[in-house]
C-alpha cells in the first residue's frame, strides 16, 4: 500500500485525502455546469450525487493495486478549492494518470499546478512512477494549458477517439517522465 505522509504541503496549499465534512466545497464545484462540461457523461451534480461521489473519492486514500485511484483533496484557507488524482495504471511499467477537478472561482493563481505538481513530486519520489499521462478533451484549453505547466509534452491528439454527449470527441493525451519531471 502506498500514500503520502498525509498532509502534503505546499507553499499555499495543503493536500489530504478527501472526508464526508467536505461535502459542501466539493458540491459547490460539482454542481456548476461550467466544471462538469468536460467530463464525459457527467452532468451538474445533485447535493445527494454530490455525497455518492464524496463517498467514493474517501474511500480512495491509497494505492494499493494497479487501477486504483489516490484522490487528494486540495485545501486552502480551511476550504477544499479541488482535488487532484493519480490512477495506477501499471506496476510494471510504473506508470499512472493525472487527474484535476478546481472549483472556477480559484482559477488563474497557478493553484491547480501547485496541487499537480505536489502530487506529481510524490509519484516520482516516493511511488517511483515512471510515466505520468494525462487526457482532456481537444477543446479543454485549460486542462491542455495546465499539462504545459506542469511540462508535460504533447504526445497525440486522437481523433474522435471517445464517445462525448452524443457525439464523437478528440482527446489530447500529454505525458512526462520520471527524468523529465526532476530535469525541469
Amino acid at each position: 500500500m502506498a500514500h503520502p505522509a498525509y498532509p502534503l504541503r505546499t507553499s499555499r496549499l495543503l493536500l489530504r485525502p478527501v472526508t464526508l465534512d467536505d461535502l459542501d466545497d466539493v458540491h459547490a464545484w460539482q454542481r456548476r455546469p461550467d466544471v462538469v462540461r468536460w467530463m464525459a457523461g457527467a452532468a451538474p451534480r445533485t447535493r445527494a450525487g454530490s455525497l455518492a461521489s464524496v463517498t467514493a473519492m474517501a474511500g480512495e486514500d491509497a494505492l494499493r493495486a494497479e487501477g486504483d485511484c489516490l484522490t487528494l483533496a486540495v485545501v486552502r484557507d480551511g476550504r477544499v478549492i479541488g482535488a487532484v488524482e493519480l490512477v495506477w495504471r501499471s506496476a510494471a511499467d510504473r506508470t499512472a494518470e493525472l487527474g484535476y477537478v478546481f472549483h472556477p472561482d480559484h482559477g488563474g493563481r497557478g493553484l491547480a499546478t501547485e496541487a499537480a505538481g505536489a502530487l506529481l513530486d510524490w509519484g516520482f519520489g516516493e511511488f517511483g512512477l515512471h510515466r505520468v499521462v494525462a487526457r482532456c478533451h481537444a477543446d479543454n484549453e485549460p486542462s491542455a494549458r495546465l499539462m504545459a505547466r506542469l511540462g508535460m509534452r504533447r504526445e497525440a491528439r486522437h481523433v474522435r477517439s471517445y464517445r462525448f454527449r452524443g457525439g464523437w470527441a478528440d482527446q489530447l493525451v500529454h505525458a512526462i517522465l520520471a527524468d523529465e519531471w526532476r530535469g525541469r
